[in-house]
């Protein structure tokens, strides 16, 4: 910047002493100087704030029960993932765990699982339940058989042998019957009984009286030869009076024609 004195200034330089004109002078420059070097600053704005720090990702994490459902007694597996966690706890009872992996339990009750997961994020959680099935109780075990009485037995297993018309001899099918029954009789040896003895309605009942006395009596002596007892067997004949079938036919006449067995003693 050039510095030019007015005429004013001009004068009032020439009215001074040399010395004196030469500092003013001097001054005048340097204050030119000074008002010449000065620049006016620039505004700058301020720096903008600082943006706000990332949160970190919440925790999350699965659980899942396989099967879902079980009988008491089983097992099943829990299986895991996590994210952004650092810190598992899977409960009940199963404590900390590694960010992912499994385990097998066998809950007595239907249970429900779960994993709570922390992390820089905050905390998480995951669930999975285990439904127990209790099976119905077996059904109690049936009665033990009802012991069957001696006369039980007897009225089962003895068979009547029967016989020939006007005879009191024993054909083969009864000598097989009879051997059957004496076979029963051996084996249960406290058992006393009656051989009852009868006829069709043909004859007189005199006739048949003796007839069906005869026929017991021949069915007695088949039973004492195979090893039966004679004192626990009984006779008696009732002739043609209980016939079991009426019709008058052979073939009814053959249903009465018999040695029947009678658990017991009996009388006429």
């Amino acid at each position: 910047m050039t510095f030019s004195p007015d005429k004013e200034e001009i004068k009032m330089l020439q009215r001074m002493p040399l010395l004196a004109r030469l500092a003013c002078i001097l001054a005048i420059l340097a204050l030119a100087g000074a008002c010449g070097g000065k620049k006016k600053k620039k505004y700058v704005p301020p720096p903008p704030p600082p943006p706000p720090p990332v949160k970190p990702a919440e925790p999350v994490c699965t659980l899942t029960a396989e099967p879902s459902t079980i009988d008491k007694g089983q097992s099943a597996t829990l299986s895991w993932t996590s994210q952004n966690a650092t810190d598992l706890d899977l409960q009940p009872g199963l404590g900390k765990q590694q960010a992912q992996g499994s385990t097998s339990v066998t809950p007595t009750e239907s249970t429900t699982y779960t994993m709570t997961v922390t992390g820089p994020g905050g905390t998480g959680t995951c669930q999975a339940r285990v439904t127990v099935t209790i099976p119905p109780p077996p059904p109690p075990p049936p009665p033990p058989p009802k012991e069957m009485t001696d006369e039980e037995a007897f009225a089962k297993n003895m068979k009547d042998a029967y016989f020939d018309f006007d005879k009191s001899n024993i054909r083969p099918d009864a000598e097989a019957v009879l051997t059957s029954d004496g076979d029963f009789l051996k084996g249960h040896s406290n058992i006393k009984f009656t051989i009852e003895g009868h006829c069709d309605e043909r004859g007189s009942e005199e006739y048949n009286l003796g007839l069906g006395d005869r026929r017991a009596t021949a069915a007695k002596n088949f039973l004492v030869n195979l090893g039966v007892a004679a004192d626990r067997i009984s006779t008696i004949s009732y002739g043609k009076d209980r016939p079991i079938c009426t019709e008058h036919d052979e073939n009814c006449w053959q249903q009465n024609r018999r040695a029947k067995f009678v658990y017991g003693t009996e009388s006429k």
